[in-house]
């Protein structure tokens, strides 16, 4: 898939695969990658709204996958074993 390539990684303790999939205009989604950014936590983050074409419909196809309503940001851990729909500080603080 294209769309990996726009896959960004920001370092950290890595305690488990974490990836946001968010939006460049979402407040949510920053509060989020900052919360994971203060606990030093590493993630990794994709931005679907600067994706373009098909590479966009794939990255919001695998989104609906974890999350059908599609809503931002969608927090998928270890490939899906579990998956956080909006900024969950209580949850996200478990992989510190």
């Amino acid at each position: 898939m294209a769309y990996q390539d726009s896959i960004q990684t920001v370092p950290g303790k890595k305690t488990k695969d974490v990836l946001i999939y968010s939006l460049s205009t979402c407040f949510w989604c920053d509060k989020a990658k900052e919360f994971l950014n203060e606990l030093g936590v590493e993630y990794r983050y994709l931005v679907l709204d600067e994706l373009a074409g098909e590479e966009q419909q794939l990255a919001l196809a695998e989104v609906t996958k974890y999350n059908p309503d599609a809503s931002f940001p969608t927090i998928v851990i270890n490939n899906g074993e579990k998956v956080m729909i909006g900024l969950d500080e209580a949850s996200l603080k478990e992989l510190a």
